[in-house]
């Protein structure tokens, strides 16, 4: 009787434990790299299954996927991404309640047929494909669904170490903080746990014989379950004062982040930034920023953006690899009689993109509102009044502007020219800081300036050559009138460019094969033709000029592994 009784329950068991599984949702995930282990961004990852538990979804900037809610059973994954044949893994099974990790590694048609080399994911060039420079967003990039080929899973393990160091010389001239003559910049990056993400990155510069400037960045990323990544980052400033009866500028800044999908048709990332500096006196700031997307179809996405400082100045160059800029994210300040101001700023701004064929468009309006800003100048003089703050590092300096308040739009185009060649223009209108009248003082700038409206046009052409590998951008900025400050100073989208004439190279060095990695020589040249120079009077009776950008010329070498 107990055997039978056994025997019963077990059937009963043995019944019940496949309905429970088909209740139970199955998850997939993994990694999507190139040959070379490149992580690629913005891949689209297709989960085929029966009609109504298909599923689509995109790879972050680590190449991860994930996609949950799929009900158990038979599956095929398909993947594509620009420049690379699409791939097709066939018959994965999912069980309900597991994750099943499936790594796919994307090939080019010349990889597939081995008769070149594999080529690295910078020949990509998957920042061109973006209207925006904050994140890749896959309504942007071109992508072929009709193709398929078979994958193979990745052999790449999730916690190489990536890193680079790099040499320039030259003269920066980006404004007090910015990097001296001769600087050493370097970063590393490491997955643990596949999950998980640390880097380290900083610049270390020296000139004139003084004391090094030096900033730190060391950053952790997480990857949730749910698909999120929430980051911090702590970031570290010494920048040395040219005048010994001043002290150095050091700052300190907690930055966190995170962003979260909701449904299939909206994404928020949001953060904020807490700085403290310690120049003349201690000045704490709070600096939020946010995103908010609503995809409203597969190729058009509106978007809504709040900033509190300006875009990371490397991203206007369009490379990921560009060298470490000590004045990235660095604090803003001025000086008045002595007492140290923080520039604060408020940028809002919506944004409309759209992808058609091989053009991408973007039409945007904003709203900025920027209290005591730090502006830059050039030029020397014997005396301040404690109203300018020089930097020999740069031979520049920065001078507090009036407070401003402005509106303006933009609109974007970008066009693929050949597979490695892009097109971009970039049109802007709004207010600018301007000199009310001429021949004014140096020390009467602040109450001198009032707000103008401006016209800037801006073409850029970026692309690789095929044989040499060499990886170029030429741009030139125009703008109608004399002006302190940028038309749309906050601009993020891949439009954005340094004013008037600037070049950048990348070039790989042949005959460096023994190197465990790469090395590349790195040519950075920004308004070559030293154009939009204010001129005004010194305290001293000298001549000097206040500029939106500086000229600056600087070269080295930059070492990846």
């Amino acid at each position: 009787m107990i055997l039978r009784k056994l025997g019963f329950s077990m059937l009963l068991l043995g019944l019940a434990l496949p309905v429970w599984s088909a209740d139970k949702q199955a998850k997939i995930s993994g990694f999507v790299r190139g040959a070379t282990g490149i992580p690629q961004m913005g891949a689209t990852v297709e989960v085929l299954g029966a009609a109504a538990n298909s599923l689509r979804v995109f790879t972050d900037e680590d190449g991860f996927y994930s996609a949950a809610g799929l009900l158990p059973g038979v599956y095929n994954i398909r993947v594509s991404a620009p420049a690379f044949l699409p791939a097709l893994r066939e018959h994965v099974g999912l069980h309900g309640g597991v994750n099943t990790i499936v790594n796919v590694t994307l090939n080019t048609l010349f990889e597939a047929i081995q008769i070149s080399p594999a080529h690295g994911g910078a020949d990509e060039d998957d920042w061109k494909w973006v209207l925006r420079s904050v994140s890749n967003r896959p309504i942007l990039r071109m992508v072929d669904p009709n193709s398929m080929a078979v994958a193979v899973e990745s052999g790449k393990g999730h916690g190489e170490l990536k890193g680079t160091l790099s040499f320039l010389a030259g003269s920066a001239s980006d404004g007090y903080g910015s990097p001296s003559d001769v600087s050493t910049g370097f970063s590393m990056e490491k997955s643990i746990f596949s999950s998980d993400t640390i880097g380290f990155r900083g610049n270390v510069g020296y000139g004139s014989g003084l004391s090094p400037s030096a900033v730190m960045h060391a950053s952790f990323k997480h990857k949730m379950d749910d698909g999120s990544q929430p980051s911090f980052a702590l970031s570290m400033w010494n920048l040395p004062s040219p005048d010994i009866t001043l002290h150095n500028l050091q700052a300190i800044a907690l930055t966190t982040s995170d962003d979260v999908v909701l449904g299939d048709a909206m994404e928020l990332n949001f953060g904020s930034e807490l700085q403290t500096i310690q120049f003349m006196g201690r000045v704490t700031t709070f600096r939020p920023f946010g995103t908010a997307d609503i995809h409203l179809s597969p190729n058009t996405v509106l978007e809504y953006r709040y900033a509190t400082s300006e875009p990371n100045s490397r991203l206007e160059k369009g490379f990921d690899l560009a060298p470490e800029d000590g004045n990235e994210a660095a604090p803003r300040v001025s000086m008045v009689s002595y007492a140290t101001t923080v520039e604060h700023a408020h940028h809002q701004e919506l944004s409309l993109s759209h992808r058609f064929g091989r053009n991408n468009v973007q039409i945007a309006v904003y709203t900025d509102r920027i209290s005591d800003p730090a502006l830059t100048g050039v030029g020397e003089f014997t005396t301040d009044n404690g109203n300018v703050l020089p930097d020999l590092y740069s031979g520049t300096f920065t001078y507090q502007g009036s407070d401003f308040h402005t509106q303006g739009a933009r609109l974007v185009l970008q066009r693929q020219l050949t597979s490695r060649i892009t097109a971009t223009m970039d049109y802007e209108y709004g207010g600018v800081l301007d000199l009310a009248m001429p021949n004014v003082s140096l020390a009467n700038v602040s109450r001198s300036t009032l707000v103008r409206k401006r016209q800037s046009v801006a073409g850029k052409l970026a692309g690789t050559v095929p044989k040499s590998k060499t990886r170029w951008m030429a741009s030139y900025g125009w703008i109608n009138g004399e002006a302190l400050t940028p038309v749309d100073m906050f601009n993020a989208s891949a439009g954005r460019t340094d004013p008037y004439l600037s070049f950048f190279f990348r070039q790989p060095i042949p005959g460096t094969g023994f190197f465990p990695g790469h090395i590349e020589a790195i040519v950075d040249l920004r308004n070559l033709l030293a154009q939009g120079y204010v001129p005004v009077l010194g305290n001293d009776g000298h001549t000097v000029y206040l500029v939106q950008s500086a000229r600056a010329v600087s070269g080295g070498v930059a070492f990846t592994f």
